[in-house]
């Protein structure tokens, strides 16, 4: 891509090449991307030697239309269908949502399960990258080592905080150098649930997952007494307490109140932060890495910058035996083709489809449907429909095959290039892939983010240039050089060197600004009584 600018403010006398001021990434694609605002009136000379002439002022990061569309017909990005013409398009159009929907055709996806399977050539062990980790009893490792202090209902999150708090103020965390942290985790759940149903299930799942993690030394779980989350319950499900010990509970309607359980909060962290200094970091492996890979805010560009070099990262740390877990299936559905044909067999293929029908199933009984996906700021930033936000967003998942797929904050197990089943909503997204396992976030933004996540540190990787440069405080890596001529897979490598040096212990920005404990955000699915 030329690293040169045309402004487009007014239409110039002279026609102008396409490639100099759009971006086609598909020689089937009837759309093209601007790269700046195309004014009216600017001729668009195309590779076949034809002329575009703008319509209207067409938006950077917006689609131009390259050819006359009936209504009706299948509209096409990245060589595949994004929605169908509402009305009859021209050629040299502005499209997007007024003469762009999901709604007037039928998607027809070919899943082709395994057509596309190819088995990972590993990098030998000997020759595998390193970072510097923290070895775990269980054999899992950790980017960070952090003592926390968990909340099992909503009634026990304030004393949660003001454990964490005064620890802080008092307890002289640089007596520590090993110890990163501790970190309060409330939530908003745990009671006014359904006892014993499957959803109370998957809260108490995600609660022992982010605690029984390899970021996490130490914790303690403070309970108010009388919740739906027993404590017990939620230690034998998570299987907190197989080491024939278990977690220290303090229980507030027990304890002594509010008070007296937050002084006994304090004294169990006292307790045990020279514990957790003990753990060091040594050199571990990259097969180590576990990523959860995360958009947020996206723009038009996200599909095009920053989610492909994410996903070149995402084969490079596979390809040194780690894992990369995808999450928001919301923002799988109408691509979710792409990710069948690289299934590793029918039952991984099946699994992903039938979380694709559930989610269909689960919007429709509200009214809604998972084309609303796209928010505004999505739509402002380029992105029409729910299948053109996919097909960008599983970019992030680079090429490797599809070895599993796992329920919301499930363990992960294998290794490879694994689906997680959570919203598209971020905090909710992430707080499942941690609590499964991912030890790093990889986060990709077009529109802007300051979000960070407590355990697990969050790499935000800005689309455009323009944001990277607004933002800087709050952005780790700039995938918009991409749009000024840097290869994607150069932009891949930075990426991926950068997940070696966070995990090794270099703070991300989002840490820097102490920004990531509000994020944790378990999903609560079902009625609240």
């Amino acid at each position: 891509m030329s690293s040169k600018r045309v402004t487009l403010s007014t239409a110039p006398k002279e026609p102008v090449e396409l490639a100099r001021v759009t971006v086609l990434l598909d020689d089937r694609d009837d759309v093209a991307i601007a790269k700046q605002m195309l004014a009216p009136g600017t001729v668009l000379l195309t590779p076949a030697g034809g002329a575009v002439r703008v319509q209207q002022a067409v938006p950077t990061g917006h689609k131009i239309a390259l050819r006359a569309i009936e209504r009706n017909e299948p509209v096409r990005r990245y060589g595949h269908v994004i929605g169908f013409a509402a009305r009859e398009i021209t050629p040299g159009e502005h499209v997007h949502g007024h003469n762009l929907g999901v709604g007037a055709g039928e998607l027809r996806l070919d899943y082709a399960v395994g057509s596309e399977y190819a088995p990972v050539e590993l990098v030998p062990e000997a020759e595998r990258r390193t970072f510097r980790g923290f070895r775990r009893a269980d054999g899992r490792v950790g980017t960070r080592n952090y003592v926390a202090v968990l909340a099992s209902v909503n009634c026990s999150s304030s004393a949660t905080r003001q454990v964490v708090e005064t620890v802080r103020a008092t307890a002289e965390l640089s007596n520590y150098p090993n110890v990163d942290d501790v970190i309060a985790l409330p939530t908003k759940g745990g009671c006014g649930a359904h006892y014993g149903s499957p959803d109370l299930a998957q809260l108490q799942r995600t609660l022992g997952g982010i605690v029984d993690h390899p970021n996490v030394a130490a914790y303690v779980v403070l309970s108010l007494g009388c919740e739906v989350n027993q404590p017990d319950d939620m230690i034998e499900l998570a299987d907190l307490a197989r080491d024939g010990g278990g977690p220290l509970v303090l229980t507030i309607q027990q304890d002594g109140g509010f008070r007296r359980t937050v002084e006994d909060g304090v004294d169990a962290v006292r307790r045990l932060l020279p514990f957790a200094n003990e753990a060091i970091r040594e050199p571990m492996p990259a097969s180590e890495l576990v990523v959860a890979l995360q958009c947020g805010g996206s723009d038009s560009w996200s599909g095009v910058t920053a989610n492909p070099a994410l996903g070149r990262a995402a084969d490079e740390v596979v390809r040194n035996g780690g894992t990369v877990v995808l999450g928001e299936t919301t923002e799988v559905y109408g691509a979710e083709h792409l990710l069948t044909r690289r299934a590793r067999s029918q039952e991984v293929a099946e699994r992903l489809l039938e979380r694709i029908g559930w989610w269909e199933r689960h919007t429709a009984m509200f009214g809604a449907s998972i084309d609303n996906n796209p928010a505004p700021g999505n739509k402002a930033g380029g992105l029409t429909t729910i299948y053109e936000k996919s097909l960008g967003a599983i970019a992030k998942a680079g090429s490797t095959p599809l070895n599993d797929v796992v329920e919301y904050a499930g363990r992960i197990v294998e290794r490879g290039f694994v689906h997680m089943d959570t919203p598209g909503y971020d905090p909710v997204s992430v707080t499942g892939q941690v609590a499964g396992g991912c030890n790093i976030v990889a986060f990709t933004t077009g529109r802007g983010s300051c979000f960070g996540f407590k355990p697990a540190p969050s790499i935000k990787i800005a689309s455009n240039s323009d944001l990277y440069a607004a933002q800087a405080p709050d952005m780790d890596v700039n995938a918009g050089q991409i749009l000024e001529g840097a290869g994607v897979e150069q932009v891949g490598a930075e990426i991926f060197e950068e997940l070696l040096a966070v995990a090794s212990g270099k703070p991300t920005k989002s840490e820097l600004a102490g920004v990531g404990e509000e994020e944790f955000n378990p999903w609560i699915v079902g009625v609240t009584l």
